[in-house]
């Protein structure tokens, strides 16, 4: 198992920047790829980014490039979300997620992660 403990959320206006956190433990972090998704009151969960074990590989959603940017450092068995310029249509929940890929790969569906945070509930106000 890999617990997942997602930190960092919390209420900010449009155009401003917040950083999420994720903590994992219980497996060999490096093990797996990290991503983020949000689901939004009323509407369906969607896939934001994603980063191999190493960093090389990433993926973005498209309503989100430019202005979010995945990192992780696998020293403090943490992943990162920075989001710059957030906009009101940014506002949902995040989930942290785990993926066993020991070769290198990012997947790009929620589907495809094995394990899960509880989420972090971000606000942008207009």
């Amino acid at each position: 198992q890999v617990q997942l403990v997602e930190s960092g959320g919390g209420l900010v206006q449009a155009g401003g920047s917040l950083r999420l956190s994720c903590a994992a433990s219980g497996r060999r972090f490096s093990d797996y790829a990290m991503g983020w998704s949000r689901q939004a009151p009323g509407k369906e969960r969607e896939f934001v980014s994603a980063i191999s074990w190493g960093g090389i590989r990433t993926y973005y959603l498209d309503s989100v490039k430019g202005r979010f940017s995945i990192s992780r450092d696998n020293a403090k068995n943490t992943a990162y979300l920075q989001m710059n310029n957030l906009k009101p249509e940014d506002t949902a929940v995040y989930y942290c997620a785990a993926a066993y890929r020991p070769n290198g790969g990012a997947p790009q569906t929620w589907g495809e992660y094995d394990f899960w945070g509880q989420g972090t509930q971000v606000t942008v106000s207009s």
